[in-house]
């Protein structure tokens, strides 16, 4: 992941680094050809590689059969968290959810682009104060998200958790949520800082690993628990991008499965 690059704000300040957190073109680039790589790493070896850093995610599978990896985070104490944590980010589910697998979603990149560069056809113009500077920030949807948001918030217990501050996701969420199927919202305090980066680590979640899947475009923010994610590309501003409603069928056979992790490592 990396900073957004900010121009000058109205007061002619430039908004802090890290305000927004998403990755480039370039870096885009690259974690297209990670995704590719992993995916072909031998299924008894499951290693994660990403930026020339590796890390064993899990006990050697059995080469003849995938075994699920449910506890598959690091043993690290980064910010208070552990594989073992009992931390819980999440209350518990409403009533309509208690069945429901449990859909965690990225927001920059993934559902929208934003920037601090005008946009001239932005959906959203989100003005956030920073050091007493209103700053504008241009946010565009991806193509499909109104429909997939609809789409998974009748069968998912839908999350939002992103590595941005909230006073810019809160007000992004606002808008982008026309159809309120978002159930809870994370942001980047709910993160696990590794090594320079912002992990979504899933087992703080409070939910089972079996029925929790990840839609983001960073392999950074999956890093802990890769068996969970469904990978999509960065999207910027391609209007025939697809990835959002091509997932829509395959999500609905996760939301059935018994075991999203054994599903997830099938479809690959």
């Amino acid at each position: 992941m990396s900073n957004i690059n900010s121009p000058r704000g109205e007061g002619g300040s430039a908004p802090p680094p890290g305000f927004i957190t998403q990755v480039t073109k370039e870096q885009a680039a690259q974690n297209n050809a990670i995704q590719i790589q992993t995916s072909k790493q031998p299924k008894k070896k499951p290693w994660l590689s990403i930026f020339g850093c590796c890390m064993v995610i899990g006990p050697e599978d059995n080469p003849n059969q995938f075994t699920p990896q449910h506890n598959n985070a690091p043993t690290i104490n980064s910010s208070g968290s552990s594989s073992g944590s009992t931390i819980r980010l999440l209350k518990n589910p409403i009533s309509e959810d208690v069945d429901r697998k449990t859909l965690v979603l990225d927001l920059d990149e993934t559902l929208v682009h934003s920037s601090f560069k005008p946009i001239t056809n932005a959906d959203f113009i989100i003005p956030v104060e920073i050091e007493d500077t209103i700053h504008h920030v241009y946010v565009v949807k991806r193509p499909g998200v109104d429909q997939f948001m609809k789409y998974v918030g009748s069968r998912f217990e839908t999350v939002v958790f992103t590595a941005s501050l909230s006073k810019y996701a809160d007000p992004v969420l606002d808008l982008l949520d026309i159809h309120k199927v978002v159930r809870q919202r994370l942001f980047r305090e709910a993160c696990v800082e590794h090594k320079g980066n912002f992990v979504k680590d899933l087992s703080r979640l409070g939910r089972p690993l079996s029925s929790t899947i990840i839609i983001d475009n960073s392999p950074m923010s999956y890093l802990f628990h890769p068996h969970n994610a469904l990978p999509i590309g960065s999207w910027f501003d391609d209007p025939s991008d697809t990835e959002l409603l091509d997932m829509l069928l395959f999500l609905d056979e996760l939301s059935k499965c018994d075991d999203v992790v054994v599903t997830l490592q099938n479809k690959k």
